[in-house]
């Protein structure tokens, strides 16, 4: 099984996924899937094509990251990125547009790249994508604004196990662009 878990930069998919992966060591009712940080991959192989100095960000190759993902079968892959690839499950973790942007400031991230995040996240543009690519029978939304990292990553353990249906479209931040 593959479960990509994606989201908004910021949205908390490497904490969550992090306290997931020592969950699937100790879990004998979860099954064993390797957790994979796609973003570290990408960095440590040079998967990517040319730096986005407006971005200040690297332009993923996909097609070599989907090459190096090939036979990995058994794992939770985590990144913004995550949804472009074969998956059985697709998590979006989603987070409100203002607290998303104080996170990704909190961290570092500039201003206009914290904004743009944060509209990006009002309109939905990841869980659209994981959508269109996998399908709503595919797709668990799961909102980390107001949770705690154990919860959400009690939220992906359901969804690994089979225990939570999909959900994709119960989030909507579109108030926030207004």
């Amino acid at each position: 099984m593959r479960v990509a878990v994606t989201g908004t930069p910021g949205t908390g998919k490497t904490t969550a996924t992090d306290l997931l992966a020592s969950r699937l060591d100790d879990d004998d009712a979860l099954p064993d899937l390797e957790v994979i940080h796609l973003n570290e991959v990408l960095d440590r192989e040079g998967l990517y094509t040319e730096i986005d100095a407006d971005r200040d960000s690297k332009v993923a190759d996909l097609d070599a990251l989907a090459d190096w993902l090939d036979g990995r079968d058994d794992a939770v892959i985590d990144s913004h990125l995550a949804h472009h690839f074969a998956a059985d499950r697709v998590v979006v973790l989603r987070c409100r547009p203002d607290v998303l942007e104080e996170r990704l400031r909190d961290r570092g991230e500039s201003g206009a790249k914290a904004r743009e995040n944060a509209e990006s996240e009002a309109l939905d543009v990841i869980l659209a994508e994981a959508v269109e690519e996998h399908g709503l029978e595919s797709v668990y939304e799961i909102d980390t604004t107001d949770r705690d990292p154990e919860t959400v990553a009690d939220e992906l353990a359901a969804v690994v196990a089979g225990d939570r249906e999909p959900s994709a479209g119960t989030v909507d931040f579109v108030g926030y662009l207004e």
